[in-house]
């Protein structure tokens, strides 16, 4: 692996175009299984004193069973040439299929997270909070109408940062 381990007060990336524009893998497990999901929404940011970064995952994801029984999860940013890649691994089940094998992706640990070899930059976490989305605490109530028609309300995770890698 080429990770080199970047100090939180250099890291020289925009977590606005990175999460929203270009996405995000989600993944946790550990060495017997891992599980991961492409994301757009989540931040990074200081809360309780300590670097963190948050989450959403809707509860009928399956990742979701593996951050919630792991301890650990990481938060994986790729080039623009892993698009397609990204599109495939939100799209299909890894309940149905080896999803992370037909990837053609590398996974591989750090920090004892499972993450990626292919990956531009690795954010890893231990997860501190937990909390589903209240649908009586939006004040813009458009909000719930527009994102929760199933009334599916993500659950929102807060990993402390441990690292930040770079290639």
């Amino acid at each position: 692996m080429d990770f080199k381990k970047i100090d939180i007060n250099n890291i020289s990336f925009n977590p606005f175009s990175k999460i929203g524009n270009e996405w995000m893998l989600i993944t946790a497990g550990n060495e017997e299984k891992v599980n991961t999901m492409t994301a757009s929404w989540g931040g990074l940011g200081v809360l309780w004193g300590k670097n963190v970064a948050f989450t959403f995952i809707r509860p009928q994801r399956y990742t979701k069973k593996f951050i919630d029984s792991n301890e650990f999860f990481s938060l994986c940013f790729f080039e623009e040439e892993y698009k397609k890649t990204l599109g495939y691994l939100g799209s299909v089940s890894g309940r149905d299929e080896d999803k992370i094998s037909k990837s053609g992706l590398k996974l591989c640990f750090l920090d004892n997270v499972p993450c990626f070899e292919d990956a531009k930059i690795v954010v890893t976490c231990r997860k501190i909070y937990r909390q589903e989305l209240d649908c009586g605490c939006f004040l813009d109530e458009d909000l719930d109408e527009k994102w929760y028609g199933n009334k599916d309300y993500h659950f929102m995770y807060v990993g402390e940062i441990l690292g930040i890698y770079g290639k």
